[in-house]
């Protein structure tokens, strides 16, 4: 007896059910090709708010209004006072590809203004009921235009333009399923805004929303424009970033390691005052925080490249967020240095330098102009808060791309020459000796209180040590903690980064060969860069179509990961240059044997290794974070020590 059950069969997917017939080619409407165009430009209310104000940009606005409702899906109202629009030229505005920003491919290929493609007045009138009221200098009156019906009327308003745009999305209603809730749009509204505010120091912006005010930026400094955008906290964990190298410019500023954050909600760059997402820009700065930055936190920053335009493609994607350089690796490279230069000079070895220089005076004094307010500065100078570090002043010789500058500014201690490039023998005796040598030895016949003044030491002089960890020092300021473990590792991490120079990663040959398998892009840059991964101390051969075999390893990770590190170097070579994998290689290898060879805790030590292992810190860059990005010290100011003890109460 037969009990199994008939196969019922499998129906085929729905998009396969039937044949596809034939159509004929026909050419699409105008309102279809406005509406797929919109597609494109307009992805939420947020995206008409940064077009408009774009346009009230490249007219010239002083003052920018914005004023939204629900969201900015009920209504978006955009005013500005600038140049406004002639009565004739008004329907014409509307048109698709209209503009009056480029004339021919030359102006195309040398873009100035924020908007060039006049495409987004005529998708925002596709998806929205939108209205123009415009009135030019010398003109009786304003005119007001009706996109859908073409009505043009005498209206009442000062020089400049109004838009209207209202029910963004009512003659598509599925895509207006897609919107989120009215304070996720109004949040998208307002970064929109803030990512110009930051840019546009000398033109007001205000916020209105549901006939509330709820943001406003008035005409200032570029220094209180930032504290008025990003906070006055900022100002206070940031770096000032500054490089010049020919036709690139680079400035801004970059946060500390210790005020990372666990979101990428603090990162603005412009190039050539348009804010963009670029890889390669983004990859860049990152790789400068890759010594001093703990875990997956994410640094803070707003940075500005400026750019000669026909170097720069800005026509490139429709919402023009994206760029293309004509030299990517240029603007990597200075990008990456420059911030580099600015988190290189710890703390402490800032406030040695209690004498302002001839070129910090010279910021003062833009400083001082930029108080005024309306200030803009000149296109040939950075704005005041992108004042210069001591560590990157502009009459130094730039390090070329070639060399780190972190490895040719490094200055050994006090009584130490410099050192010339050593072999791997050298290196390996340098980062295996875990005994301290103080430079700054007191004078047994000297009291220690009188031989380390503790005005003249930023970090003081010692006075303990806590459960063999920690090392307690004085300063003028209060108390300062330091972790000795993670200080001395980056005090020898730095050391061998300035001793290791050109010289090869020494190797360890493997008895047992350690196959994995691996892509198709891995096989290749294997193959394409076998001298660069000889020179990082591995041998790399391909076993197969699909499996790489690794047949030496750097000597100093003998307990590491080779195939994790393989990887990543082979995904860098893939991606970038070989010059950056190299140095990135290197710099993990040194990192390990630095963590090695620093002196481990509980080990106790005297108080000349303490004030020893100070003063080497002083004198080191980046000596605030260890190698892995945790704090090296900490400190307690006296009034803080008081509020804990409750004195003056």
């Amino acid at each position: 007896m037969d009990l199994s059950l008939p196969a019922s069969p499998v129906p085929a997917p729905q998009h396969l059910a039937a044949a596809p017939t034939r159509r004929s080619i026909r050419e699409l409407p105008d309102e279809l090709i406005s509406q797929i165009a919109a597609g494109e430009v307009v992805e939420r209310p947020a995206s008409v708010v940064r077009e408009l104000v774009d346009n009230a940009l490249d007219a010239g606005a002083t003052q920018i209004q914005v004023k939204l409702m629900a969201g900015g899906v009920r209504a978006i109202v955009i005013e500005d006072d600038g140049l406004g629009i002639p009565v004739d030229e008004l329907p014409l505005a509307l048109k698709r590809h209209a503009t009056s920003k480029i004339r021919s491919l030359d102006d195309l290929e040398s873009v100035a203004t924020m908007g060039f493609r006049g495409e987004a007045l005529a998708a925002i009138s596709s998806v929205a009921e939108m209205a123009l009221l415009s009135r030019c200098e010398g003109a009786a009156h304003a005119h007001r235009l009706d996109a859908r019906s073409g009505e043009l009327a005498p209206a009442a308003r000062s020089r400049g333009t109004s838009i209207e745009v209202r029910e963004l999305f009512f003659s598509t209603p599925a895509r207006r399923k897609f919107l989120k809730t009215d304070a996720t749009e109004l949040a998208h509204c307002m970064e929109a805004v803030r990512r110009h505010a930051l840019a546009r120091p000398d033109v007001g912006f205000t916020v209105w929303h549901e006939g509330k005010l709820v943001e406003q930026w008035r005409i200032a400094s570029s220094e209180q424009r930032l504290s008025d955008v990003l906070g006055a906290e900022f100002l206070a964990v940031s770096r000032a970033v500054f490089s010049e190298r020919g036709p690139l410019r680079v400035y801004g500023r970059a946060g500390l390691p210790e005020a990372a954050r666990s979101r990428a909600d603090m990162q603005y760059v412009y190039v050539n005052g348009r804010f963009v997402r670029d890889k390669l820009i983004a990859h860049g700065i990152r790789s400068a925080y890759e010594d001093v930055l703990h875990g997956h936190r994410q640094p803070s920053y707003v940075l500005f490249i400026e750019i000669a335009p026909d170097r720069v493609d800005v026509n490139v994607h429709p919402t023009k967020i994206e760029v293309r350089f004509r030299d990517g690796r240029e603007i990597h490279q200075q990008v990456r240095y420059a911030v580099q230069d600015a988190l290189a000079l710890s703390r402490s070895a800032a406030a040695e330098n209690l004498e302002p220089s001839p070129a910090e005076q010279a910021q003062q004094a833009i400083a001082a102009a930029a108080s005024v307010p309306g200030y803009r500065p000149s296109p040939g100078n950075p704005p005041a808060w992108f004042a210069q570090t001591p560590s990157a002043q502009a009459n130094e010789p730039a390090a070329g791309y070639a060399n780190p500058p972190s490895a040719n500014s490094w200055r050994p201690p006090i009584g130490q020459g410099a050192q010339a490039s050593l072999g791997l023998a050298e290196v390996a005796t340098l980062y295996g000796q875990a005994e301290f040598n103080p430079q700054a030895r007191p004078d047994p016949a000297v009291p220690l209180q009188q031989a380390l003044p503790q005005h003249d030491w930023p970090l003081g002089r010692a006075i303990a040590q806590i459960q063999g960890v920690y090392v307690l020092a004085e300063n003028a300021q209060g108390l300062i903690i330091v972790d000795m473990h993670a200080a001395h590792e980056r005090v020898v991490y730095e050391r061998l980064k300035a001793s290791l120079g050109a010289a090869a990663i020494e190797s360890q040959p493997l008895l047992i060969p350690i196959t994995f398998a691996a892509t198709a892009q891995e096989i290749a840059a294997a193959e394409a860069h076998a001298a660069t991964l000889e020179r990082l101390g591995m041998d790399v051969a391909p076993l197969s179509a699909k499996v790489l075999a690794v047949r030496a390893r750097p000597a100093a990770l003998a307990g590491g990961d080779v195939v994790d590190l393989v990887r990543s170097v082979l995904a860098e070579l893939a991606q970038f240059d070989a010059s950056h994998a190299i140095e990135r290689a290197q710099h993990e290898i040194l990192a390990t044997m630095a963590c090695h060879g620093a002196v481990r805790a509980n080990r106790q030590l005297t108080l000349e290794e303490m004030n020893g292992l100070l003063r080497d810190m002083e004198r080191t860059e980046r000596a605030d974070q260890c190698n892995h990005g945790r704090p090296t010290w900490r400190q307690l100011t006296m009034r803080e020590l008081d509020a804990l003890f409750l004195r003056g109460r």
